[in-house]
């Protein structure tokens, strides 16, 4: 198993997208996650921090009508 994941690799883990993936490195809410120039490395055991964007902390996806 990899110690270290790339943005693209959590994004498909997490089921979300690799912007937000970046975002969240850059605001250093992605414990141990490292800049190697322009690569972001994320340990492979990070846990998803929660969505601020929602108050109750859970994004529930939308169903497409």
């Amino acid at each position: 198993m990899k110690d270290f994941l790339t943005i693209s690799e959590v994004a498909e883990k997490w089921d979300v997208s690799i912007r937000w993936i970046n975002q969240l490195c850059n605001e250093g809410r992605i414990d141990g996650a490292q800049k190697f120039g322009n690569t972001w490395a994320i340990p492979a055991n990070a846990k998803r921090p929660p969505d601020q964007r929602i108050k109750s902390g859970k994004y529930v996806k939308r169903q497409g009508k």
